[in-house]
């Protein structure tokens, strides 16, 4: 067992040691308070308190298998008062075990999830952004190649964007700065950087001519593209439509608009899993064992700071994820 279980038993922070076979080896007193009593005990195995199996097994074996700290958001154990909500952090020690620390839900808002989310994000990829860009310079100088030198120029001024958005998460509060856009120029650089790279997507445009400058923030509203189009990628999609028109009396929540933009992304992949239905926007939900569940929750979150609205339509082969932001005659925000 562990030196440092002692101190865990001192600890408010219900815990306990999983060993490789994934059975429980400790439990702490806060841990047993918080189950309702000594219904789960030493020697008991992990996989009977998981009230949605094998979610907990199965964390617990990446932790061990990838010798790293695995998160488990919102997981439902079984206990003697029934089941209970809590995020589920299972740490690496030494001799092949695990320390599982157990986080109860005190039910937040999704939104202030998100927030807090997205502020640990933009605090920890500085540094990686930094050395990106010394590379990407270093490379552009370098290269003899112009179209070459342009993917360079292309991957600076996307982490100069990526670090400009970080510094925002990270003071709390900070609001889009809107400003009057052709919204065809941030669908555009969609399309470049989607077409970018070994895995591009085969990308088509199809825009409505007559849509109206939109006030919005464009890194934002980019930030939320991009995320749709990398979601079509992970989804299989080798083919993306971009299209852009103007609606007339658009319906936004329980709101009639009476112009809107409408952004559609459209891919050809795999589509929404079924299981995904009512919770695909909600932070920290995904459908894949390796995501982070943000890409939906950050654009639907930035669809609504605009006064808008994110939804999509989905099967197999040809789904549509539909951005509305609301506009007027004079592109103002409505």
């Amino acid at each position: 067992m562990p030196a440092s279980w002692a101190l865990s038993e001192q600890c408010a922070t219900p815990m306990a040691v999983i060993d490789r076979g994934l059975d429980l080896r400790a439990l702490s007193p806060a841990l047993i308070e918080w189950l309702g009593g000594a219904h789960v005990r030493r020697g008991d195995a992990l996989a009977l308190l998981d009230a949605t199996p094998p979610s907990l097994c199965d964390a617990a074996a990446r932790a061990l298998a990838q010798e790293r700290r695995v998160w488990l958001r919102e997981a439902r154990l079984h206990s003697a008062i029934g089941d209970r909500v809590a995020d589920l952090a299972f740490t690496p020690l030494e001799r092949d075990s695990l320390l599982l620390e157990v986080m109860p839900a005190t039910e937040p808002a999704a939104g202030a999830r998100l927030s807090e989310s997205l502020r640990g994000f933009a605090h920890e990829v500085r540094g990686p952004l930094a050395g990106m860009r010394g590379a990407a310079q270093l490379l552009q100088r370098r290269l003899d190649a112009p179209d070459l030198r342009e993917l360079a120029g292309l991957v600076i001024g996307e982490v100069d964007r990526l670090s400009g958005l970080s510094e925002r998460l990270l003071h709390a509060g900070a609001k889009p700065r809107l400003a009057r856009v052709n919204v065809h120029e941030i669908v555009e650089r969609v399309a470049a950087l989607a077409s970018t790279g070994a895995d591009a997507l085969e990308v088509r445009r199809d825009y409505d001519p007559s849509l109206p400058p939109v006030r919005v923030d464009a890194d934002r509203v980019l930030q939320a593209l991009l995320n749709l189009s990398r979601n079509a990628l992970e989804a299989g999609a080798r083919g993306l439509v971009l299209r852009t028109r103007v609606e007339h009396a658009a319906r936004i929540g329980d709101q009639v608009v009476r112009l809107a933009a409408r952004i559609e992304v459209v891919d050809d992949g795999r589509g929404v899993p079924a299981f995904l239905a009512g919770t695909l926007y909600e932070p920290l939900v995904s459908g894949r064992a390796d995501g982070s569940g943000l890409g939906l929750a950050i654009a639907r979150e930035i669809a609504r700071e605009h006064g808008g609205e994110l939804s999509h339509v989905s099967r197999p082969g040809a789904t549509v994820f539909s951005l509305l932001l609301p506009i007027t005659d004079d592109g103002a925000h409505a």
